[in-house]
């Protein structure tokens, strides 16, 4: 295991400032970047240690704050660890900030993240892969094809509402998108119910993106999250290996 070094910084927007984690391998090279979009519950030491372990990988990894409009993170109280009860109390005081974060702010808010890691001499420069957890599998979507020519890859996993009849779903920036993509869908998601799996897949193909969807059977929303009750240990290990294969292929000149 290669040793990885963990930071927590700030970094400017048009209105404000963004905290966010920071891990990397530490070895002072420059290394292929990749934003984590969290999820509703927001930056805590779970997300952190999915960062550590892209990090050990090989990868240049920035968590932000997409609420930080309301606060450095947590934005909310949170327990160590979130069971279905309290998950549901939790999500009625998030709701209200989830909403407040409009699809043209979350891309300005892109715009500086990708920037950021563009330039940064801790990455090796060019484009950037993204990873996105619930409300972030939709983010992820979003910047894919809002920002085509600056996404190497983008995965999506437990992801809620990437696929809603509405203006702004994100699936309808499909015919944009230039990077592959994966989303790993959790079973019987209340969030992303199967008529919007099969509306994404359908928006995907026609506009012939290079894609992976799968449900994960059994799984429930959330599942990657180590400090819910709804963890899933199996579905999450199967989530990194389809993470790290897309990251592999899209840095494959990169990563030893």
């Amino acid at each position: 295991m290669i040793a990885i070094d963990r930071t927590s910084i700030g970094i400017r927007t048009p209105d404000g400032t963004a905290d966010a984690y920071l891990a990397r391998p530490d070895d002072g090279n420059g290394h292929p970047a990749v934003l984590v979009y969290m999820d509703a519950f927001g930056l805590r030491p779970d997300l952190e240690k999915t960062a550590d372990r892209l990090a050990e990988a090989g990868y240049t990894v920035l968590v932000p704050n997409v609420f930080y409009r309301h606060g450095r993170a947590p934005v909310v109280d949170l327990p160590d660890f979130i069971d279905r009860a309290s998950g549901l109390e939790i999500f009625e005081h998030v709701l209200p900030i989830m909403k407040s974060l409009t699809p043209g702010l979350a891309m300005r808010d892109a715009d500086v993240y990708l920037r950021w890691l563009a330039d940064s001499p801790l990455t090796t420069g060019g484009p950037v892969a993204i990873t996105g957890y619930c409300m972030g599998a939709g983010l992820a979507l979003r910047t894919a094809g809002t920002y085509a020519e600056r996404i190497a890859a983008a995965a999506g996993f437990h992801g809620g509402n990437l696929a809603f009849e509405g203006p702004d779903s994100p699936h309808l920036l499909a015919d944009r998108i230039t990077a592959e993509l994966y989303f790993g869908h959790a079973d019987e998601d209340h969030a992303l119910p199967p008529e919007q799996i099969g509306r994404l897949e359908q928006a995907l193909t026609v506009a012939g993106v290079r894609h992976h969807c799968e449900v994960y059977t059994g799984a429930s929303h959330g599942f990657t999250r180590a400090d819910t009750g709804v963890y899933d240990p199996g579905a999450t290990e199967r989530h990194w290996r389809a993470l790290l294969g897309l990251l592999n292929r899209a840095f494959r000149h990169s990563v030893s």
